[in-house]
């Protein structure tokens, strides 16, 4: 089943939200509703598409959005991450076996095919499939024939097959990593997702939604929403972990908020950072140290600064808002962090407006 719900507006355009089952992908970003609509268009054939996409931009719902809406609905959705078996047994779980056909196979096992047959196969990570399942899974498309291992009589499926990856299959077809006539004969749609970082509004959206779900989840009274700094800084972070990563951190950030009353006040992006995290032991004498890395560029661009003291307020506004973040508004605890007095704290917060924020 799945539902659509036009939801209340951010700005002057409303946002969709696309539920299917327990998952959604939600935006209001061109970029965005464009694949969406795309994929609605590629439902009712029975064509091969591949999904292309970086990790957590939603590639599995797109597969998923394709079978619903297709003619093969009610049949079954085979998912099947060829990343997640050992090379030698992608064969067996893909088109099966008969017993004694390998060491450990001591029953017949249909393949994913065939449990497939009439519905959707979903091969997620296809780009690291080897290329003797890629040359099997060829003639399975090509043909509508699997035959299992340690078997010689071909069994005929009707499957329709959604393909996905993050990797640049044209550049590997090139470099000979993978088959272009197995390229060729998937790519009747191809469909990008774009990444997060360019659906230009809907961080905003999506982090309302999460925040929102995972405040009821806790059973807070309401939503106080994010403060005026933590919502740039949502806005302003790369997400190379795109709507995953996004959930994970407003998620984390509320449940480690204590003060259900006051807008969010300090996000973490980064898990493992703590200054007890393990670190790499040294090498040792025998071993050749690698030349240290260039340290990244993080200087401020200069040339833009036309107004001295308004940059140095603001950059100390930003540290200050940061400060008290993440020791959860604690003004002793901020003012010891930071190398001042309570009253020189009191000031800045005073001299910055920080208190109208929080």
């Amino acid at each position: 089943m799945m539902c659509w719900f036009l939801l209340p507006s951010f700005g002057d355009f409303p946002y969709i939200l696309v539920m299917e089952r327990e998952n959604q992908f939600i935006g209001q970003s061109g970029a965005f509703l464009d694949a969406v609509e795309r994929a609605s268009r590629a439902a009712p054939m029975r064509r091969p598409v591949l999904v292309i996409g970086e990790r957590g931009t939603g590639k599995e719902l797109i597969a998923e959005r394709l079978h619903r809406l297709s003619t093969r609905w009610d049949e079954p959705l085979v998912v099947m991450n060829c990343a997640a078996l050992p090379e030698t047994l992608i064969e067996a779980e893909l088109f099966g076996h008969e017993a004694g056909a390998f060491t450990g196979a001591t029953r017949v096992r249909a393949g994913r095919f065939e449990e497939a047959d009439k519905g959707t196969l979903f091969l997620d990570e296809l780009g690291t499939l080897s290329m003797g399942a890629q040359e099997r899974l060829l003639r399975a498309v090509e043909y509508g024939e699997v035959t299992r291992i340690g078997s010689s009589r071909p069994t005929r499926v009707d499957v329709r097959i959604v393909a996905a990856t993050n990797e640049d299959l044209p550049a590997k077809a090139e470099r000979g990593e993978f088959r272009a006539d197995l390229l060729d004969r998937l790519t009747f749609e191809v469909i990008t997702l774009p990444p997060l970082r360019v659906r230009e509004g809907d961080i905003e959206v999506l982090a309302d939604y999460f925040g929102r779900r995972m405040a009821a989840e806790l059973g807070w009274e309401g939503w106080p929403g994010f403060a005026p700094h933590v919502a740039e800084q949502l806005e302003k972070y790369d997400w190379p972990g795109n709507v995953r990563e996004l959930r994970n951190v407003v998620e984390r950030a509320i449940y480690r908020w204590d003060d259900w009353d006051a807008p969010i006040g300090h996000a973490v992006f980064d898990p493992f950072d703590s200054p007890w995290k393990p670190v790499a032991p040294p090498p040792r004498a025998d071993q050749a140290a690698a030349p240290p890395a260039a340290p990244a560029s993080s200087a401020p661009d200069f040339d833009s600064i036309d107004d001295l003291r308004a940059a140095v307020d603001a950059h100390e506004r930003a540290i200050v808002e940061h400060a008290l973040g993440k020791h959860r508004w604690n003004q002793r605890q901020t003012a010891k962090a930071l190398g001042l007095t309570y009253d020189q704290l009191r000031h800045c917060i005073k001299k910055h407006a920080l208190a109208d924020d929080s």
